[in-house]
């Protein structure tokens, strides 16, 4: 694993509860119920958003990686290429996303300017956008995790599921059956260049805690929704698919 570091202008002040970052409201697209997978098409830009959690949820991922660098950031050297190239294709989205990108840095929507190592490309991605990344590479008949930054788990860990494929990350889901497993693959299999999928997810939490790499508590009292936004895209030049999530925590 490779470890690198982002150069800040300035350094965020933690002055966030970072146990309680809300958006104000779930997209509306985000509202209705969904079973596994249920993807449809996006917009060829639309796997990233900036939206009202912006500031805060950006200061816990800053903390996240410098203070538990290995429990969210994986980085492999067989997929640093494509980690390269998800950086290069978000530095096109986000001029349009409120971002002022120069050659030298990026200054970002809220006030931080952030230099860009193409060295540690999703390290810097993880300065930049809420989206967590994950880089999943064909080896064989199953696309494998080969590289992540995953700043806001939900009940998994990043330890357990680096280089695995995708049936092995799922063996905790219950609903992820041997049909859904097949499916999930053939949309991996098939995503096409420029035309990205996205599905959502929605679950009631007792914690508000956008880092829960441990199982959640069920109960009575689960007075917040959780809800991920998750897209999937092929790379132009390495053909690595890419999963993101985008997080979103309401209170019900």
């Amino acid at each position: 694993m490779r470890r690198f570091r982002v150069k800040l202008d300035r350094t965020i002040a933690y002055g966030v509860d970072m146990n309680l970052i809300l958006q104000k409201n779930l997209p509306v697209a985000q509202q209705g119920d969904v079973k596994l997978p249920g993807m449809g098409p996006c917009a060829s830009h639309d796997w990233l958003r900036v939206d009202d959690a912006y500031a805060a949820q950006m200061a816990y991922r800053e903390k996240l990686l410098a203070e538990r660098s290995s429990a969210v950031l994986y980085q492999s050297d067989a997929a640093l290429e494509a980690s390269r190239e998800v950086l290069e294709q978000a530095l096109l989205i986000l001029p349009g996303l409120g971002f002022d990108v120069s050659n030298e840095h990026v200054s970002c929507p809220d006030g931080r300017k952030v230099t860009v190592d193409f060295e540690g490309p999703l390290h810097s991605l993880g300065h930049l956008v809420q989206e967590d990344i994950c880089i999943l590479q064909k080896h064989g008949d199953e696309h494998v995790l080969t590289a992540a930054v995953l700043c806001f788990p939900a009940n998994w860990r990043l330890a357990e599921k680096v280089e695995r494929p995708l049936t092995a990350i799922h063996e905790p889901v219950a609903e992820y059956d041997g049909n859904i497993a097949r499916r999930v693959q053939r949309l991996f299999d098939a995503v096409r260049v420029g035309q990205p999928l996205w599905r959502f997810n929605k679950l009631s939490y007792a914690d508000p805690d956008l880092h829960q790499p441990r199982r959640r508590e069920v109960g009575a009292d689960m007075p917040f929704r959780r809800s991920e936004r998750q897209c999937i895209l092929r790379l132009p030049r390495t053909g690595a698919v890419v999963f993101t999530i985008h997080t979103f925590v309401v209170r019900d």
